[in-house]
């Protein structure tokens, strides 16, 4: 029998490998749009829409295999599983199926008749059918009354019968349809309720992971730059030149690690000023330069994407 991870694997085109990856980033939690934004590394690159179909057919062959277990424990407690039972449940790839080789064996449902056997009346029922018997008959089921085996006499299924309907009326009076009203009303706040407390937590979760992801892939970014500067500080080299052009190549790789996340550096001489992306810290007067251009940069500023995450400090003149 193939187990799921290979029919997975036979049914998307891809590797057994991938699969088991992806089913171990399932069952931690991770939802099918975090998996296929942010755990393409692990995924080997499954799209949305395969991962889609992936998450489909893992629940279909899990609850397949679940069923096929409940069938065989079913028709083992009846003493019927045979060799060529188990192998056809093996061999079958739908519910269907299963539900097909498990039919002639399934438990029929309750009967009153069923149940009167169950209560030993069976001999009872002979002899009322046959009616030969000169016995009076309300003599002959008095020998059938049994409150182990809960076979009671008329007067007290009578009485049963009666108080029964006594609570049922109580309990009809008690629900007034403005009650009912409220009641049902109660019942769908509490479900909204739960359904919203789960997708709150379904979201702080994702946005926790995203944030997470986010961490990681700003950290690795850096740890490049992070190995020269050890590397550097273990050095013994007193040539200032092979140092500076050392410094020089682990700035190079720093910004260029900014570049890949989105960050920029910006802040010119000659510049126009502009207080939304720098911050003025002197000023001159300088009649052979344009009014409130940028005469000198005193640190750089710092851009994510569109958005400052430190602005220049300048001097600007007029």
């Amino acid at each position: 029998m193939k187990k799921i991870e290979q029919i997975i694997a036979e049914e998307l085109n891809i590797k057994v490998q991938q699969v088991e990856n992806t089913i171990k980033l399932i069952d931690e939690g991770n939802t099918i749009p975090f998996i296929a934004r942010y755990r393409k590394e692990v995924t080997g690159g499954l799209s949305d829409e395969v991962l889609r179909t992936f998450g489909e057919r893992l629940n279909y062959l899990r609850n397949l295999e679940k069923r096929k277990e409940e069938v065989t424990n079913s028709i083992e407690e009846q003493g019927k599983l045979t060799e060529e039972i188990v192998k056809d449940l093996e061999n079958a790839i739908t519910l269907a199926e299963v539900e097909d080789i498990y039919r002639p064996y399934k438990q029929k449902k309750k009967t009153r008749a069923t149940v009167a056997k169950a209560k030993g009346l069976e001999p009872l029922a002979e002899i009322i059918l046959a009616q030969e018997e000169t016995k009076n008959i309300q003599e002959i089921a008095a020998e059938y009354i049994s409150e182990e085996k809960e076979v009671k006499t008329q007067a007290e299924k009578q009485e049963e019968k009666e108080t029964e309907a006594t609570d049922k009326a109580e309990k009809n009076a008690e629900e007034n349809p403005l009650e009912k009203e409220l009641k049902d009303t109660k019942e769908q706040l509490l479900r909204v309720t739960a359904e919203y407390s789960n997708f709150r937590k379904r979201s702080e979760k994702e946005k926790n992971e995203s944030f997470a992801f986010a961490t990681i892939k700003a950290v690795s970014e850096i740890l490049a730059t992070v190995d020269n500067l050890e590397r550097a500080i273990a050095s013994e080299q007193e040539d200032y030149e092979g140092l500076k052009k050392g410094v020089q190549m682990t700035y190079d790789g720093l910004m260029a690690s900014l570049e890949k996340l989105g960050v920029t550096a910006y802040g010119e001489q000659g510049e126009q000023f502009d207080p939304n992306l720098h911050h003025a810290v002197m000023h001159i007067d300088d009649d052979s330069l344009d009014a409130n251009v940028i005469t000198d940069v005193f640190q750089k500023g710092y851009k994510y994407n569109d958005k400052v995450v430190r602005p220049a400090m300048v001097k600007t003149a007029n």
